[in-house]
């Protein structure tokens, strides 16, 4: 397409709403819209949260009957299926929009060009490609969800210089400073589920929570990667699992009567099978991907790290560094994965860094992850 300034104003402003919606709207995507006639604005809506309503549906609702005749910039290609909502696509043609810009495609078959296809076929207009692989990375865990059965994994680690975590003698509260935790709780926001290890519950009874006002209204799905069913029942998580999902996936296997504490005070159990060194990761990212879940935050600790760098089952990585060294002693980020080549390490390709307070975040991605996969952080 021959796009103009106008454009890609629009299309980077419906990116931008698009971006609200990340860690809220699972299992459905991300996206923006922006309504424009007579080059002004008329309306504009994003993926509420829950995945209800769509953005092209609250902003045809805003621009009223200004929508007829309008311009739509979309970040995904409009829906042409029934839900628990009518197609975006047939919305947009009763509202008479004369032309529609589409960043990218749905990759969910029940789409997958028929929302194209549909508004064509109504003598709409329809031009594609602009800013695509921006909208293809905001959605990656969405698509890879469709694509792999699998969510999209950031693996977030906060260290100092030299890649410690944590003293000899367990101490860890705080290696980076005020500013880097709020970074880190941003990031978290922007995701569906975070995901720990039990050694982490047992080290630090943390809360798992996005405390930063105005993020995550959908809350965090909290999982345990727990095979030996080490999470204590009177950790912060299972005592508040009424209130936030609270998972707890466990070797199959374990005991009804193991179990029913932990159910009853309300959190769900996952089983899945259990390999040489624990979990098996990948079918525990598939159980979450089945309930929904696009993006998963791992925080740790150093065994869950290096299980799922060994499984290559990481696409983003956000390092956190302190300005300290630790030394030989201190607890490393990662375990050993073991390698024996170096062409056998894991690789990632830096796409920022910055400094946040006195400390520094990177983040990468994997460089074996196919298409477009920026970190939305």
């Amino acid at each position: 397409m021959a796009e103009s300034d106008a454009d890609r104003a629009h299309m980077r402003a419906a990116l931008a709403l698009a971006r609200r919606g990340l860690g809220n709207t699972w299992p459905n995507p991300a996206v923006g819209c922006v309504l424009v006639k007579d080059d002004r604005v008329v309306g504009r809506g994003w993926t509420q949260p829950g995945g209800r309503p769509h953005a092209e549906t609250q902003a045809l609702d805003r621009a009223g009957e200004a929508a007829r005749g309008a311009t739509a910039y979309v970040t995904l290609e409009p829906c042409s299926h029934w839900g628990r909502t009518p197609p975006c696509c047939d919305a947009l043609i009763r509202a008479g929009v004369r032309r529609v810009v589409v960043a990218a495609g749905d990759p969910d078959p029940r789409v997958d060009g028929r929302g194209l296809a549909r508004l064509r076929e109504a003598g709409v207009t329809v031009e594609t490609g602009l800013f695509r692989a921006e909208a293809e990375a905001l959605n990656a865990g969405f698509a890879r969800r469709i694509t792999s059965g699998l969510p999209l994994v950031t693996l977030k680690l906060a260290t100092t210089l030299d890649g410690r975590i944590a003293t000899a003698t367990g101490e860890s509260q705080w290696i980076t400073g005020p500013e880097a935790r709020r970074a880190a709780h941003a990031i978290r926001g922007r995701h569906d589920a975070i995901l720990v290890g039990s050694g982490t519950v047992l080290a630090d009874d943390p809360e798992l929570t996005c405390r930063l006002p105005g993020m995550a209204r959908v809350p965090l799905a909290r999982v345990v990667a727990d095979s030996r069913l080490r999470t204590p029942l009177g950790a912060k998580l299972v005592a508040t699992a009424r209130q936030v999902p609270t998972w707890i996936a466990t070797r199959t296997g374990q005991k009804p009567a193991a179990l029913a504490p932990y159910q009853e005070a309300g959190v769900e159990i996952l089983t899945v099978r259990r390999e040489r060194r624990g979990l098996d990761l990948a079918a525990l990212l598939g159980a979450l991907a089945q309930r929904g879940i696009t993006r998963v935050m791992a925080e740790g600790g150093a065994g869950l790290a290096a299980a799922l760098l060994r499984a290559r089952l990481v696409q983003h990585l956000a390092w956190f560094h302190a300005p300290g060294i630790m030394g030989g002693d201190g607890l490393p980020a990662v375990q050993p994965l073991p390698l024996d080549l170096l062409s056998a390490m894991p690789r990632f390709r830096r796409v920022s860094s910055r400094p946040v307070g006195a400390d520094w975040l990177s983040e990468f991605v994997n460089e074996e992850a196919e298409g477009p996969c920026s970190p939305e952080s």
